[in-house]
């Protein structure tokens, strides 16, 4: 359908402008008086409504604030309240534009509307912004609709947003201190070499003797850091972007996702925390009514890791062929005996849905202790890495200097 620039006046007498899609002007005009918006001028435009969304086409903005995680979360608690207490949706998405301090957000919720002006279901609305609403989330508002259980969907998503945030923040505060150390070391280390070391190279050129292996090999690496400080930068920056392009890459991601499985205590602390996710959203799914297929689809989409959601994909190709829920997840190698144990009890029970919210349960609390616990874990490797370093630049410094006394003392 074409499209149409309008401006109106709201009920309140503000100046309301925006881009409609429509059959007719009248169509548009139509719309606009039945959200209370009386049209001024209603002439065609060539851009969409997707472009004056995001800015394409009428200004581009440098450095523009993006809707946050706590922006999806606070709309969802709040869609949850205000559709429970009887408010049509127009009107709640009016208030929550007008009471959003995200500019990002506001400009989200003022597409959303305009998209229900013009005869889009409110899933499909979301869909517009793929950046902003995961598929999962869309998957599930769809099913509100078809179920007619809206507001329930919007207090569930509610819970699983503030989970996964949870977990990240859980994850951040237990990498602090780990990153602060490592950090500080990184930092001795260039200054040890760019300051100390030549300053007893110059020392030790003077002894007129073969210097320590371990010697040579600093006094090396320092001269290549003095030396080749450019090459040494560029090479550590295109190593990081290759290794983001890599990432990007379907293989690349595969790959490192199953790599992050395998390092040492950080591996089973990310296992943990994606088998939550799953476990959490395949709950939520399976209880909104959602079929065992489509959730798995849906699922796959949220856990965040291509090689658990590869796994997921295999489950549910496996439901399609008739096997069960047990067998499937047996097959994928990714879950412990004692949840699928719990498994088998819900499939026979009947009760799946509660068995993997215990299940979400059980590994939210093991990801809680193990995060608890992050920095007791890397404390040793830190003190053995540090140790090994000051071991390395004591044999390296004070060696010849231990060599120098001894030549002293025999003369």
């Amino acid at each position: 359908m074409p499209n149409f620039a309008y401006r109106g006046r709201s009920g309140g007498g503000d100046l309301v402008e925006g881009i409609l899609e429509g059959a007719t002007a009248g169509a548009v005009a139509d719309l606009l008086f039945g959200s209370g918006v009386t049209p001024i001028e209603i002439k065609p435009t060539a851009v969409a409504a997707d472009k004056v969304a995001s800015g394409a086409g009428i200004n581009i903005q440098l450095f523009k604030k993006k809707v946050e995680h706590m922006d999806v979360l606070l709309f969802s608690r709040q869609m949850y309240t205000l559709l429970r207490a009887g408010v049509p949706i127009m009107r709640a998405l009016a208030g929550l534009q007008d009471s959003s301090t995200n500019p990002a957000m506001q400009d989200v919720l003022q597409d959303v509307r305009q998209s229900l002006d013009s005869g889009r279901e409110l899933s499909v609305s979301l869909a517009r912004h793929p950046s902003v609403f995961t598929p999962f989330y869309i998957s599930m508002v769809r099913v509100g609709e078809m179920t007619g259980r809206l507001e329930e969907v919007f207090i569930r998503m509610f819970d699983h947003l503030a989970f996964e945030r949870f977990m990240q923040d859980q994850v951040k505060s237990a990498l602090r201190y780990p990153s602060f150390v490592v950090a500080a070391m990184g930092i001795a280390i260039v200054i040890v070499n760019i300051f100390v070391i030549p300053a007893f190279a110059k020392v030790f050129k003077g002894f007129g003797a073969e210097l320590p292996l371990m010697t040579r090999i600093l006094i090396g690496f320092s001269d290549f850091m003095l030396n080749y400080w450019h090459v040494l930068m560029l090479g550590i920056v295109g190593a990081v972007f290759a290794f983001k392009a890599w990432v990007k890459t379907p293989r690349g991601r595969y790959t490192w996702d199953r790599l992050k499985l395998k390092i040492p205590i950080a591996g089973k602390i990310v296992r943990k925390a994606t088998l939550a996710r799953f476990a959490a959203a395949f709950a939520l799914a399976t209880r909104s009514g959602v079929p065992i297929i489509q959730a798995l689809t849906n699922v796959a989409e949220t856990v965040n890791n291509a090689y658990i959601s590869a796994k997921v994909e295999k489950m549910r190709d496996g439901v399609e062929r008739g096997e069960s829920i047990l067998r499937t997840s047996i097959t994928a190698g990714v879950f412990t005996p004692v949840v699928l144990q719990m498994i088998a009890v819900g499939e026979e029970s009947g009760a799946l849905d509660d068995m993997m919210k215990e299940v979400a349960d059980m590994y939210q609390s093991e990801v809680e202790y193990e995060l608890k616990t992050l920095a007791q874990q890397i404390e040793p490797i830190l003190i053995i890495s540090l140790g090994i370093m000051v071991m390395i630049l004591a044999l390296g410094i004070f060696l010849p200097l231990w060599d120098l006394g001894k030549v002293t003392m025999k003369k």
